[in-house]
């Protein structure tokens, strides 16, 4: 084994290859040669590195003994329950603070058990079943005095198996595989028994809540949004002040572990936007923050190390430091030369000048006595290739958009300004120093213009196809068939049918559906492990799209389907796109929404100050990319919140790149309270960007994200949180094997094979692991940029003064 976990001389398993559904024989063997082999990954890509954590580490006794930190959150929590859909980042930092959490992960982003709840864990059994034996810490227990035992673990898997729906939870993956808890030897073991083999089993009972909460339906939907009735951390849960936007944490008297060094944490909701002058107003002393604060802080402190005051740095970088001796010249001529009212005007000009430079100063004053610690966050930015209707139904053409990509360059762009790795993610499912991790993108390919324009060609899309009229047709009908479409469609919805039905057919429910769907459904229950399932238009004599679910009793009142997620995994969904959205906006559960802006729309190779409209250049149509007279546009959408600055910068250079090829794009800058719900999971999107964040146990966490697409029934679709709508039997396969075996290193080789299957299926392209900006008190340790790993609460404080010997810090 190497250092990180990955195997050394391993060997790569391989599958029989299947037929497949495409009929580009050449282009789909040599995508399955690579996904076989791309498992087989060197040991160099098996064991980067992750970024180092920046946190100022030290020692207990380095640290002070008291005080308040104050640390900033995105909101306040609409929940306490971590397993709720509408549960945030806040909820997480609070639970990890007063919650017991079995395993931790360490800076690789590796489960380790967590001394202060158990004294071991292990598969103690695996036939005729798998058993799990923990032996929980002897001194554990509640805040309320009793005992943390089998009757909490119980209480957790009731309400987290599905099996009782009046639970309203966000997910239960893991927990439904539980046959039965109980009581071991004594009150501190507990045998917890799987129906079937789990790998991710040290994903669950993290956080574990007590029998209080998760005891009753009621409690657990809505008892625990507010308050919780017991805790076992080193801090606990003191108030929630909705009014200053606080919530207040306290050192733990029944704490059994080391206790913690802080008197009290303070979480504040400051929005990012708002967060440097929150920071330079000293109501701050730990904040994640955007690359323009960043940079305020790293000038204040070299002007402090310059031995400028913040007068001096106000006058060479703040407010006024643009007016030049002839501007004032002419201020002052102004002033002397002209009426009264004038010589106020300037006047009231200087002094609202004045004021803006004293407070720049004494801002930039605060400034200096911060810190910013930087590393890479546990997530990463994808673009999104919505592969269910449309030119990029076609993998060739998805292929070809990937190809356009310089990933690198994208990266850099992103991080090299900041000092950080930029390694463009090999992987979806892991993160450099992660032991599952494996480049695999040599399933795809890396940025190849002359590849591109080639898989654009192989899918008919060439120059001056744009203009030139479909096979068969007839001139001077276009108008004359389009109006016939139109009458057809409203008589039908008259009647009670959907565009596309005959009239007579039903499905297996008694519900209305068209032969190309019966087919299609027909060909999903037989499709061979490696054919690529893709939702929507496809080549001729290939599958046609499947109808979508409609949201609503009656559906939109303008009749358009709209895909949504399974049932059983909307409120997934709901967990995961608030996780997403506040990553890329800093908006989240509880936030006000931007108010609505009107969408700004481009051309490809427009690049426009934000919030403005790419000017509109008419190309030449004998060059534009086209087929059967339709010309390739995608629909490229992004949010135009502030927040988003940086997925719109690197939305822009996507764009030039993609126009190097002939690929058009209509640039689409929508709301941010409406970019996940309305657009991404809606499927109203040809390219999106937005971020996953990363997990310890990826064949759990990131099956419903790669999911292949499943007809239901009545010809709806199932996508689960699969918006690229995207998949194939075998991903799924793979996933299913890598949560079912009990053998680390196989269950990692059969994630990496997975992985090398979403990259040769081109739904989602990882573009870089995003930063982590963390402003911090100079003085503040043991906090900042944690990177992979989890924080580790009691250890947080303020370093002692070298001069105290000893002496505790009064704050």
């Amino acid at each position: 084994m190497s250092q990180f976990g990955a195997p050394r001389g391993r060997t790569c398993s391989r599958s029989p290859r299947s037929r497949t559904l495409r009929s580009v024989a050449t282009l789909t063997s040599a995508v399955l040669a690579v996904t076989v082999l791309a498992g087989c990954s060197s040991d160099t890509a098996d064991e980067a590195q992750a970024a180092a954590q920046d946190n100022a580490p030290a020692a207990r006794d380095k640290v002070a003994d008291g005080g308040t930190l104050r640390w900033a959150v995105d909101a306040l929590p609409t929940t306490l329950n971590s397993f709720q859909a509408d549960a945030d980042g806040t909820t997480s930092r609070i639970a990890g603070a007063v919650l017991p959490s079995l395993y931790t992960l360490d800076a690789r982003g590796r489960p380790q058990l967590n001394p202060d709840y158990l004294e071991s864990a292990q598969v103690v059994e695996t036939e005729p079943k798998q058993v799990v034996l923990y032996k929980l810490h002897q001194q554990a227990v509640w805040s309320d005095g009793r005992e943390i035992g089998a009757p909490d673990f119980v209480a957790q898997w009731r309400a987290l198996s599905g099996r009782d729906t009046a639970y309203w939870t966000a997910r239960n993956a893991g927990y439904e595989r539980i046959e039965k808890i109980e009581r071991g030897k004594n009150d501190l073991e507990v045998r917890v028994t799987f129906s079937k083999p789990y790998a991710d089993w040290q994903s669950l009972f993290t956080p574990l809540y007590p029998k209080q909460v998760m005891g009753s339906p009621n409690s657990f939907n809505d008892g625990a949004r507010t308050t919780l009735k017991a805790t076992a951390g080193p801090f606990l849960l003191k108030s929630i002040d909705r009014g200053s936007g606080d919530v207040t944490l306290v050192r733990n008297p029944r704490w059994w572990g080391q206790s913690a060094k802080l008197d009290s944490l303070v979480l504040k909701a400051v929005p990012r936007a708002e967060r440097g002058t929150a920071l330079a107003a000293g109501k701050l002393d730990l904040a994640e923050i955007d690359r323009s604060t960043a940079e305020r802080i790293a000038l204040a402190l070299k002007d402090a190390r310059a031995g400028r005051n913040g007068a001096q740095a106000a006058l060479a970088h703040g407010p006024g430091s643009a007016i030049t001796s002839s501007k004032a010249l002419k201020s002052w001529a102004l002033a002397h030369g002209s009426d009264e009212e004038k010589a106020e005007e300037v006047q009231a000009a200087r002094l609202k000048n004045q004021k803006a430079v004293t407070l720049y100063a004494n801002q930039q004053n605060t400034l200096a006595g911060f810190v910013v610690r930087k590393s890479l966050e546990p997530a990463y930015t994808q673009l999104s290739l919505n592969g269910e209707s449309g030119a990029l139904a076609d993998e060739r053409v998805r292929r070809a958009v990937a190809r356009a990509i310089d990933r690198q360059e994208l990266a850099e762009s992103v991080l090299k300004p900041l000092g950080l790795p930029a390694t463009p993610p090999g992987s979806h499912l892991a993160l450099a120093g992660q032991a599952a991790y494996a480049d695999s993108s040599d399933a795809l390919g890396d940025q190849d213009t002359q590849e591109a324009r080639a898989l654009l060609a192989d899918a008919g899309w060439v120059p001056g196809g744009a203009v030139k009229k479909p096979a068969g047709a007839k001139e001077g009908t276009e108008a004359g068939s389009e109006a016939e479409k139109a009458k057809e469609t409203k008589e039908k919805e008259k009647a009670g049918e959907k565009p596309g039905e005959k009239p007579g057919e039903k499905d297996e429910a008694g519900a209305k559906t068209d032969s190309a769907s019966t087919d299609a459904k027909k060909k999903a229950d037989t499709a061979s492990d490696e054919g690529l399932y893709i939702v929507g238009d496809d080549k001729p004599g290939d599958r046609r799209a499947l109808p979508a679910p409609v949201i609503g009793a009656a559906g939109p009142e303008n009749g358009t389907d709209v895909l949504a997620p399974a049932p059983a995994a909307a409120r997934q969904s709901a967990a995961l796109l608030a996780r997403a959205e506040a990553l890329d906006t800093g908006t989240g559960p509880g936030r006000a929404a931007h108010s609505v802006t009107k969408p700004d729309r481009g051309v490809a190779g427009a690049y426009a100050p934000l919030g403005t409209a790419a000017p509109v250049t008419a190309p030449d149509a004998a060059q534009v990319l086209g087929k059967d007279g339709k010309a390739l546009s995608l629909r490229f959408v992004l949010p135009s919140g502030p927040g988003s600055e940086s997925l719109r910068a690197v939305g822009d250079r996507i764009v030039r790149m993609l126009d190097a090829v002939g690929i058009r794009t209509e640039v689409t800058k929508v709301a941010d309270d409406s970019f996940f719900k309305d657009h991404v999971a809606a499927g109203d999107y040809d390219l999106a960007l937005y971020s996953w964040p990363a997990s310890a146990f990826p064949a759990t966490d990131a099956r419903p994200i790669f999911a292949k697409p499943e007809p239901a029934s009545d010809g709806s679709l199932l996508v689960e949180q699969n918006y690229s709508r995207v998949g194939t039997d075998r991903i799924d396969q793979l996933f299913d094997q890598a949560a079912g075996t009990l053998d680390e290193e196989e269950a990692r080789e059969l994630v990496r094979q997975a992985d090398a299957r979403i990259w040769a299926a081109a739904g989602s392209i990882p573009l870089y692991q995003r930063p982590q900006l963390v402003a911090a008190k100079a003085d503040v340790v043991n906090a900042g940029a944690w990177g992979l790993a989890a924080p580790r609460y009691q250890d947080i404080g303020f370093k002692k003064p070298e001069s105290s010997k000893g002496a505790e810090r009064n704050r």
